[in-house]
């Protein structure tokens, strides 16, 4: 069978560049093998990433082991909780397109047979998927896994949990020493953080669309089982290249309707529903917030983890993990258990006996935590293309809910008035200017709910943005509210005081302002001056598509 690699390993023009594969140290023999190119985002700034080192070496010695030749290559990440409330979560969606671009730069150019990518933290899953889609080489995933929960008090705990302290202490329900001991204790391992947020739903997700290895969503980083898994995951990657198995014979439309059937079944980060759309188109497929909705109809939420719950990844692990999770679903015939995976299987055999071994955990689907999927894309006069919620995370008595507008034109501004106390009960939070145009970068929001939340204001206060939100983020967030404000959606004509209206049970999302009077602003709306003028930011800004695409980027037409 023919191989990319023969491409700059065989015939007489190829001289060359086997003259540089012998200055690489490849042997004769080697050079005649299938070069599989391992995406490692090992580094030493992302906690979730610095234990790569040790997956990607137990990947190599499989892919040797099973007749490959591999080669590691980099992935760049950044860590949205070190980047989180600064300039610097300006960077952190805009480099899921820096991923995906280096990595089909690097495996065209050098003419890859296969690929195993190992990402761990938010942007590095869905960048990766994107480039496996884009390349459609022979692909295997295996993330590095994630973090354990942090123990205080007895109780477990975990990031989103430090978030919130800092309003505690800023109200006074809590004192710095206390906030210390959380600061000593609420990250106590490599990984990624340990509540369902965006990493691990991507991972898990990851693993349910068919690219991973069982397994890979849920095994802690810190287990010797994930070394076992990228092992797996290099046999795999031979197994697939060997069969011809790539990518989009994977990422098919049922399987991503089975990643958002798990997604509501979980309680994922919203994020998901801005990685998934830019996944599948990228595959050739498409994927819009209606299907999303009607998936959500229909399929009930399972799972609280962190941090809509008290459990968290490693016990998703010992309750069965995603395959558990899957299997609860088949009983209402809600997957489509033909697809094709990086197993070479179809999803039936991978979760044949899989069984949910904690019912507290993963609740059996005649006993769910609601009858509907764990997030709710939301639509009104305030937000025409999208809003989109984690109802899962969403107190009841906030489900529906009207308040004063408190207006805000950026991140910075919000969290001045909330730690100031100038919120109170009842309003509703409005902060725009931040979505993809408008950041630019889309800032996750998890400053400001994690103060409101601290501050004990969650079941009285909702926020709106058309920024997004971390997957740590709980209570009525809404976010993604497209079109943004920076190209004059409606959120852009929110004044201080007009009263929202918030229904997440019938999907909607209003501002109580006739439609006379949204005509009256608008034409007198004028767009903003560019936050960012220089740069690669400054690049995004001028390609990126609205949040209900999936931010995706386009190059404007004339």
């Amino acid at each position: 069978m023919a191989m990319n690699s023969d491409r700059v390993m065989k015939g007489l023009q190829q001289a060359p560049h086997r003259s540089l594969f012998n200055a690489l140290g490849f042997t004769e023999e080697e050079r005649n093998k299938p070069l599989i190119g391992i995406v490692s985002s090992y580094n030493e700034i992302v906690p979730g990433h610095m234990n790569l080192d040790k997956i990607t070496e137990a990947v190599k010695l499989a892919v040797a082991e099973a007749g490959g030749m591999p080669v590691v290559v980099p992935a760049i990440a950044v860590c949205d909780g070190i980047a989180m409330g600064h300039i610097g979560m300006k960077y952190s969606l805009v480099t899921r397109d820096l991923i995906a671009d280096s990595t089909e730069c690097l495996a065209i150019a050098h003419a890859f047979d296969g690929m195993v990518c190992i990402p761990n933290c938010d942007k590095n899953v869905p960048g990766l998927l994107m480039a496996a889609a884009r390349v459609n080489i022979p692909t295997v995933f295996v993330s590095g896994g994630p973090m354990l929960a942090g123990r205080i008090d007895g109780h477990k705990t975990s990031l989103s949990s430090l978030f919130e302290a800092v309003g505690s202490v800023s109200a006074g329900k809590m004192t710095n020493e206390k906030l210390c001991e959380y600061e000593e204790k609420g990250c106590p391992t490599c990984g990624s953080c340990s509540g369902m947020y965006t990493a691990n739903s991507m991972n898990c997700l990851t693993e349910t669309i068919g690219m991973g290895l069982p397994g890979n969503g849920t095994i802690p980083a810190v287990y010797s089982a994930r070394i076992r898994l990228a092992k797996k995951a290099g046999y795999a990657v031979m197994k697939l290249v060997e069969k011809n198995i790539r990518p989009r014979d994977i990422m098919t439309k049922d399987a991503f309707m089975n990643a958002l059937a798990l997604d509501m079944a979980l309680g994922c980060s919203t994020n998901t529903m801005l990685h998934l759309p830019a996944i599948a188109h990228e595959a050739g497929v498409d994927i819009n917030m209606e299907i999303a909705n009607e998936v959500s109809s229909k399929t009930p939420n399972l799972c609280h983890l962190a941090p809509a719950g008290p459990t968290y990844m490693e016990d998703l692990n010992e309750a069965g993990g995603v395959p558990a999770v899957m299997s609860e679903l088949v009983k209402k015939d809600l997957l489509n258990l033909d697809c094709l995976t990086v197993t070479g299987k179809t999803v039936r055999e991978n979760i044949e006996g899989a069984v949910n071994k904690n019912p507290e955990v993963i609740r059996p689907i005649d006993n769910p935590y609601m009858q509907s999927g764990g997030i709710a894309v939301l639509k009104g006069n305030l937000a025409p293309d999208t809003g989109i919620v984690k109802k899962s995370a969403v107190v009841p008595e906030m489900m529906v809910h009207e308040g004063p507008a408190r207006v805000f034109d950026c991140e910075e501004d919000a969290i001045e008035a909330i730690l100031g106390g100038k919120i109170v009960a009842g309003d509703v939070v409005v902060i725009r200017y931040e979505g993809p145009k408008g950041g630019p970068g889309m800032r996750e929001m998890l400053n400001p709910t994690s103060a409101i939340a601290g501050m004990g204001l969650g079941s009285t206060v909702a926020l709106i943005t058309d920024g997004r939100f971390s997957g740590a983020s709980r209570g009525a967030s809404i976010g993604h509210v497209s079109p943004e404000a920076a190209v004059g959606g409606p959120i852009a004509l929110v004044e201080e005081g007009d009263i929202i209206s918030i229904d997440i049970p019938n999907n909607s999302l209003n501002v109580k302002v006739s439609d006379e009077e949204l005509a009256k602003r608008k034409a007198n709306w004028q767009p903003r001056e560019p936050k960012v003028t220089t740069g690669y930011l400054s690049r995004y800004r001028e390609l990126v598509t609205s949040g209900n695409r999936g931010a995706i980027l386009e190059i404007p037409r004339s």
